[in-house]
């Protein structure tokens, strides 16, 4: 056997496609015992991957070539950054090739409630003067330490912070969010330096494992729902490039589809002689993604070599498990009032802390379709208590006894609250009314009729209450929860990270484009449209130059639609395009009702030596987690500089 330098480059192939309208080229990678194999089906052969290489530029057709080198990455490294709890994990790419399922994950530990997690508290701490200080329960118990000293003013403690981009429709860089004091900090400042501190545990645990690994030596993937607009995606994306992760080296995933791909290789399918198997081709299954702020749906169908194909496009909504934990806060405002519980949370920080910290953990044990009789006990601090005195004169039990619609379902006992369990399963009902709800409609759609299976996945995912009431609302339909659907999202991503093909096609959420003008045609056009350029020329203006549709599924890697676009000045050295989003299929003008302005899209022509005999051929790919564009010079092939910019 060959002494081979794991940094090195062994070999490099170029490959090119054998039609010109080809879009992507795929080989099956075989591995073999022997040192010279001539035929992949000669013994000794083992069959471990596919590689899927695209072409996204058929200009060319094929004398388009592309050069193939072995992966320059070490190890795959993902970072799930949740609303509740995020964490990290990473194999290298040895244990990938053996088992994809072995996937490190570290032990978290928070100082107070001696809690033990495979993820940590998404909260981060900043000294008074802006500098980082903490993160994850790290943060939540440095913050309530500064709290029971009285020195925690002037301090940033930020917590959950993760929707205030998520479901911003108006996001820019400049975006700042308030922390637990009411004062506000560049929200970009904020997510980098917990994504920083995210990397450089993972870095300093590698360091401690492994011998001189790099930052350049891993490839970094990154998770956000996928439901977020293209702007939270950037967000992200430019986020972690501060955090110090090269763009070049990161993948942006998306969440179902990373707990998907985990999921399709565990045993779950039992064969005729009581085995179980992975998933096989042609099987359709609906992942429900249920995390601490976002309910987030995928459906999916496994393809004849593994991969999996997207049947219908992403959805979901903001249904996730702190809806839980604000009707939990609802009860307890209920009882003692606004002011009280605004003057406990106010004035206890520390408390605070403590008693949402033990809610988390108790929320995940209440049992579904309990009766009255089965209490649930949530221990108060005696701040809430005091709070309660100091606005109401007197204390919660006194409250809880006076009260007939409190004694029904509240008792107090010392500093335990103990609600029935019918009530604490209320908790649950708003969030759970809304994923029901969502999922009936969805599931009576056409393409959802061979539809017999639902992957439960993430932390809210391993609620009893929740699955027991999917499994009620659809007893016709197979509920799979797998082992660890806390960590599928993470795990998962890890998996994306060593196949980022292994997503074969995806169904577009909208109908995307750009505005432009056209020349103008009275019998096409409306006149309030027309205008009149510096050249003379009549012209309709606001034009939706559509390069993709809603619906349509599209393949990752491959453009969806070359455009030629010209320059309609003699002196023009860019050209400047609104993009637009549309829910509806053909939109005419980006004024139409549905359209909605996402961004810019920005394209270089510094030759104007031709005037307005200029051209360039523009292909967006719209298959991928992120959207591409590539730009090339129509009459020299020339590659220009093309961007979409989404904030």
């Amino acid at each position: 056997m060959d002494n081979v330098d794991i940094w090195q480059l062994e070999v490099l192939k170029t490959c090119h496609p054998a039609q010109p309208d080809k879009t992507a080229v795929v080989f099956i990678v075989y591995s073999s015992v022997k040192r010279n194999p001539k035929y992949v089906n000669d013994s000794g052969w083992t069959k471990i991957r596919q590689l899927r290489i695209a072409f996204p530029d058929m200009l060319k057709g094929v004398k388009r070539n592309l050069t193939m080198q072995p992966p320059c990455h070490l190890l795959v490294a993902a970072i799930d950054f949740g609303t509740t709890y995020s964490g990290y994990a990473f194999s290298t790419i040895a244990d990938y090739a053996r088992d994809p399922l072995v996937i490190s994950t570290p032990n978290w530990t928070a100082e107070s409630g001696g809690l033990v997690s495979t993820k940590t508290s998404t909260c981060i701490l900043f000294k008074p003067n802006g500098n980082f200080h903490s993160f994850g329960f790290e943060a939540e118990d440095n913050y309530s330490n500064l709290a029971l000293d009285g020195d925690e003013k002037g301090w940033y403690f930020f917590s959950r912070f993760k929707m205030k981009i998520g479901g911003n429709k108006q996001l820019k860089r400049s975006f700042e969010i308030e922390d637990d004091q009411g004062r506000t900090m560049p929200a970009i400042k904020v997510f980098a330096a917990a994504i920083k501190y995210l990397k450089d545990h993972l870095m300093t645990s590698l360091n401690n494992k492994l011998t001189d690994v790099k930052l350049s030596d891993i490839s970094w993937v990154l998770t956000v729902p996928a439901i977020w607009s293209n702007a939270s995606k950037q967000f992200m994306r430019e986020a972690a490039i501060v955090a110090g992760i090269r763009g070049d080296h990161l993948k942006i995933a998306l969440e179902p589809e990373a707990a998907s791909l985990f999921c399709k290789h565990l045993p779950m399918e039992r064969t005729g002689e009581g085995k179980l198997k992975t998933f096989t081709s042609g099987f359709k299954y609906l992942v429900l993604d249920a995390g601490g702020g976002t309910i987030d749906i995928a459906v999916h169908e496994v393809q004849s070599d593994g991969s999996l194909n997207e049947i219908h496009k992403a959805c979901g909504g903001d249904w996730g498990g702190t809806k839980v934990d604000y009707a939990f806060k609802l009860l307890l405002t209920g009882i003692i009032g606004n002011k009280a519980f605004h003057f406990f949370q106010e004035k206890n920080k520390a408390d605070m802390i403590a008693l949402f910290r033990d809610f988390e953990l108790k929320k995940r044990n209440i049992k579904p379709n309990a009766l009255s009789s089965a209490k649930v006990t949530f221990r108060l601090p005696k701040a809430l208590d005091d709070a309660c005195k100091h606005e109401n004169n007197v204390d919660i039990a006194a409250i809880v006894e006076s009260k007939l619609r409190f004694r029904e379902y509240t008792s107090i006992n010392a500093d335990k609250l103990r609600i029935s369990g019918n009530r604490a399963n209320e908790l649950f009902k708003d969030s759970i009314n809304h994923v029901v709800s969502h999922l009936k409609k969805l599931l009576k759609e056409p393409n959802m009729s061979e539809m017999n299976s639902i992957l439960m996945v993430g932390g809210y995912s391993e609620s009893p209450v929740l699955q027991n009431e999917i499994r009620t609302n659809f007893p016709n339909i197979r509920v799979i929860v797998p082992q660890e659907a806390g960590l599928a999202v993470l795990k998962g991503a890890v998996i994306f990270g060593h196949e980022p093909t292994s997503i074969r096609a995806r169904v577009c959420q909208f109908t995307y484009g750009v505005k432009t003008t056209l020349p103008f045609d009275s019998g096409k056009h409306a006149n309030c449209k027309r205008f009149t350029s510096s050249t003379g020329e009549m012209r309709c203006r606001d034009i939706f130059d559509i390069h993709v549709s809603y619906g349509d599924r599209v393949n990752i890697g491959e453009p969806q639609a070359v455009n030629s676009y010209r320059p309609v000045e003699p002196d023009q050295t860019t050209l400047s395009f609104e993009v637009y989003n549309s829910i509806h299929k053909n939109p005419k003008y980006v004024t139409d009702a549905g359209c909605t302005k996402i961004g810019h899209l920005t394209i270089t022509m510094p030759d104007t030596s031709k005037g307005l005999d200029r051209s360039v051929m523009v292909q967006m790919t719209f298959g991928n987690t992120e959207l591409e564009v590539d730009a090339t010079d129509k009459y020299t092939g020339e590659k220009v500089t093309a961007a979409f910019d989404f904030l």
